[in-house]
């Protein structure tokens, strides 16, 4: 494309510049320790318990565009102002730790549909090859049973942007996914759906609506299709964690503010399930030629995530270059499976030394496995077992100075910091290729667990071949994806 998109998304302001190159001081080696402004986390962890979204006001056309009054904004950037999780639902749970269990168990599910879903693709088995397509080609609410959930009881993290679906476009949250590529909606009418901060899609109103046949290529594309009537195509994605969307597989006009997609191949869920936090339905930004960015023909994109428990916005944008002082990276494709954004990293540091960890560790082998990729959906960083008990033996060693504390949920390495206001922790880096180096702010690998004290180590073990680089340790950092020249890049503090 040739404009830019921008959408704000749970935290930052855009920018977009030309790209010069790495900044030489962003090549430099790390300090050996950074600083946790540990009073800071704390606060927030009481905040977010204490937010009422009912006092926000409520989205109105006329804040939709920042683009004509930011000045980091080029000529042609579209902005579009997204309301944040919690501008949606108020947090129901008690206490923050609460709030952090759930997190961690909606984020376990989520790692292991990924999982499921690569380890299929490399043995050449699709989810349909695996179960007849349940649909209920009639949509009738018995067909697919369950509780209406709102996500927001499950603390779930996702971020949204505003979209507007159909003409005249019908304003909507959609969940944001590296992790994903159908696009779809929540429609009338509805025999099972979970709850949503705005009115279902009425498809019957909207003048572009086209139902998709079976014979099309994008009906083709999908990994779960059936065929109603040996005509429309009938759509099916699941997500591992309980939540699922089926119906209607369809094209309809996609509006970005004040500029507008015809013909995006997208579902229409009549039978849906799901943790979303009152977002209507989900924008899937992954590799594969259903995903939006896709269907956009977008050259790169890029996003910007702020702490999930803040109320302020971020942006993603399409088709906007690399800042000067991007640190960058190979951006590597799976030949079984394009969805996932795979990363080209070489090593880890820990107070500035690099950890015995081999290279291969984070490489992909030639049938598919291993590898690590980076995803906006998962929250914490998964690392092989062996690389993991490298890594958290280095951090602890660097911090046997300070109290420790009893594991919580997947995290097995923890401190009681409630008698402090700010700690000196090992700096974390990334390694990669031709030198470049990433260093993590502390707070991006040190997070609170409750609002007393508890902080843990952010990162956790898996068994499988598939490393994950989640969004608690992309926070602060835009995260930019050169599609045509398959390149990942960082700009720290650029939100």
């Amino acid at each position: 494309m040739g404009f830019l998109f921008a959408l704000l998304f749970a935290g930052c302001f855009f920018f977009t510049a030309p790209f010069v190159g790495c900044s030489r001081s962003l090549l430099q080696a790390p300090q050996p320790t950074t600083a946790l402004d540990v009073a800071e986390a704390l606060v927030k962890t009481k905040n977010v318990l204490s937010f009422d979204p009912t006092k926000k006001p409520a989205f109105t056309p006329l804040d939709q565009s920042l683009s004509a009054s930011s000045p980091s904004s080029s000529p042609s950037s579209i902005s579009l102002q997204i309301h944040p999780r919690l501008s949606i639902h108020k947090s129901s749970h008690l206490d923050y730790k609460a709030l952090t269990l759930s997190r961690l168990q909606r984020d376990s599910a989520r790692v292991s549909s990924l999982v499921t879903r690569l380890n299929l693709a490399v043995i050449g088995i699709s989810r349909s090859d695996l179960k007849p397509l349940d649909t209920g080609l009639e949509f009738g609410a018995e067909d697919l049973e369950g509780p209406i959930v709102s996500g927001s009881s499950q603390g779930s993290g996702e971020y949204f942007s505003r979209v507007g679906i159909g003409k005249p476009p019908s304003q909507v949250y959609m969940v944001l996914d590296t992790g994903s590529d159908v696009n779809w909606v929540q429609c009338a009418p509805c025999a099972d759906c979970y709850q949503q901060s705005d009115p279902i899609f009425e498809p019957s109103l909207s003048s572009s609506y086209s139902p998709l046949k079976c014979d099309t290529q994008q009906c083709k594309y999908l990994d779960d299709s059936e065929c109603r009537n040996d005509r429309t195509c009938v759509y099916e994605v699941s997500y591992g964690d309980g939540s699922y969307t089926v119906g209607d597989f369809v094209t309809e006009t996609i509006t970005l503010g004040s500029d507008s997609v015809n013909n995006v191949a997208i579902g229409c869920g009549h039978n849906n399930e799901g943790l979303f936090v009152g977002a209507g339905g989900l924008l899937g930004l992954g590799g594969g030629p259903l995903s939006f960015t896709s269907q956009l023909n977008a050259s790169s994109f890029s996003y910007c995530l702020v702490d999930r428990d803040s109320d302020s916005a971020s942006t993603l944008e399409f088709d906007s270059s690399f800042p000067p002082n991007t640190i960058t990276a190979p951006l590597i494709r799976n030949h079984q499976l394009d969805t996932f954004y795979y990363l080209g990293l070489t090593g880890i540091s820990v107070g500035g030394e690099l950890l015995p960890i081999p290279e291969s560790a984070f490489q992909m082998d030639e049938s598919g496995n291993g590898g690590i990729i980076i995803d906006s959906g998962t929250a914490v960083t998964r690392l092989q077992s062996d690389t993991y008990n490298v890594l958290r033996d280095a951090f602890a060693k660097g911090t046997k100075n300070l109290p420790s504390a009893d594991s919580v949920a997947l995290f097995d390495t923890c401190y009681n910091l409630s008698t402090k206001s700010s700690v000196d922790v090992p700096t974390l880096s990334f390694h990669f290729p031709e030198g470049k180096v990433l260093p993590l702010p502390a707070k991006n690998y040190m997070i609170p667990v409750d609002s007393v004290g508890t902080f843990c180590f952010a990162f956790a073990p898996t068994s499988s071949s598939l490393s994950i680089i989640g969004n608690v340790q992309q926070q602060g950092t835009r995260v930019g994806f050169d599609l045509g020249n398959s390149r990942v890049g960082f700009v720290p503090n650029k939100c």
